[in-house]
């Protein structure tokens, strides 16, 4: 099959990783990371780019996001399917499954998960400082505030939105540890030394938990079981379906 990827980059690595070990040839897109933090706006760019699909071209198109704040509510495709993974976010995408997902969760609450892609991104688009603050937002502020708070200066002005990223930031008081979700191929870049000193800073317990790639390696393969992806037929939009299967086409 040609498929085409539309996916964020926070998952470049593993993609690029898996789109090499597929028999089918693959065309990769990413999107800026943290447009779940504004999911209209998000849903927009996303939409934008299903429709600049040339019609006839591609087998599928595959979009590597997760529900995340619902930024796949309402997507449609006019003339080729969509193939979207069931997961609630992505780090379901590096467990592997929604069910690992879910049992890592119930066994470790208070968990946060990192993964190359959330320790890249800043620097992958030319951004200084780290996830955890930078020049022109205040200390604490994650990665995912960053755009968000872009937006809010040009609509409410500097001092609202600064106010808006602290309150929004106090979210790392709910976690006690940090994990990494380790790959083989990922051991050179060490960041599981980055991960240990953010647990450090913060005060949470260090952890890994070994990676999965078998939802992305199974999206670029085009192995689609109806029970971790769902097919978007043509004029179909995309629904919240509140239980285990995430999301629903109508």
């Amino acid at each position: 099959m040609f498929i085409k990827v539309i996916a964020c980059e926070i998952a470049a690595r593993e993609l690029y990783f898996a789109a090499a070990h597929s028999t089918n040839l693959v065309d990769l897109e990413f999107l800026t990371q943290g447009h779940h933090d504004t999911p209209a706006r998000g849903r927009a760019e996303i939409q934008e780019r299903i429709e600049a699909v040339p019609e006839g071209k591609y087998d599928a198109i595959v979009l590597g996001y997760g529900l995340c704040s619902n930024i796949l509510l309402g997507l449609t495709t006019a003339h080729t399917r969509l193939v979207i993974p069931r997961a609630h976010d992505c780090i379901t995408f590096f467990l592997g499954s929604k069910e690992r997902y879910r049992t890592c969760f119930d066994e470790r609450p208070g968990t946060y998960y990192f993964t190359s892609g959330w320790l890249e991104c800043a620097r992958r688009r030319g951004q200084q400082g780290s996830i955890w603050g930078g020049a022109s937002v205040p200390a604490g502020a994650t990665l995912n505030l960053k755009s968000a708070y872009e937006a809010w200066v040009k609509k409410y002005g500097e001092e609202e939105a600064k106010y808006l990223v602290e309150e929004m930031s106090r979210w790392s008081t709910a976690y006690s540890h940090g994990t990494l979700i380790d790959f083989e191929f990922l051991q050179s870049l060490n960041l599981g030394e980055q991960v240990r000193q953010i647990c450090n800073e913060k005060g949470w317990a260090y952890g890994t938990l070994s990676g999965n790639l078998a939802l992305l390696q199974n999206l670029v393969d085009g192995h689609w079981p109806e029970a971790d992806y769902l097919i978007v037929q043509p004029g179909q939009r995309v629904t919240v379906t509140y239980d285990e299967k995430v999301i629903g086409a109508a």
